[in-house]
């Protein structure tokens, strides 16, 4: 009767422990849902908009949509290009490549376009400290 109670308190406990994870993978899926977070890229010259950080040039507030902008008169602040050559290329958290691939490649694929730049120039500056560290050599 005491093996019971123990595995009663058990998916208690794992769900407890769950539910704060659940509610984290929640919210990031409601962000990459929304399309007011997503960024998006001129086909043209390659300019990417960010929603979190706005166009100072042309006086674009941060946290202004892309969907606010008026399509008449918004163009790309490097090839002014109109608002149709932009297409959308999901939130900035968003793993890059297609769909299929992420669960290849020892887990890189899975990895932001921002970290995947720190594991490449970092290997690149450890590699130029090890070749450095030859000098002390003797």
């Amino acid at each position: 009767m005491s093996d019971e109670p123990a595995d009663d308190q058990a998916p208690e406990e794992a769900t407890a422990a769950t539910a704060p994870e659940a509610e984290a993978v929640a919210q990031a899926v409601a962000v990459a849902d929304d399309p007011d977070t997503h960024r998006f890229e001129c086909r043209s010259c390659g300019f990417v908009y960010d929603p979190g950080e706005g166009i100072r040039k042309l006086g674009v507030e941060a946290g202004t949509p892309f969907s606010a902008m008026d399509p008449l008169s918004f163009r790309c602040p490097v090839c002014r290009s109109s608002i149709k050559a932009f297409k959308d290329i999901g939130p900035r958290n968003k793993p890059s490549g297609f769909e299929e691939n992420l669960g290849y490649g020892l887990g890189v694929n899975q990895l932001t376009p921002g970290q995947k730049n720190v594991l490449i120039f970092g290997g690149f500056a450890l590699a130029f400290a090890f070749f450095l560290s030859l000098y002390s050599l003797r």
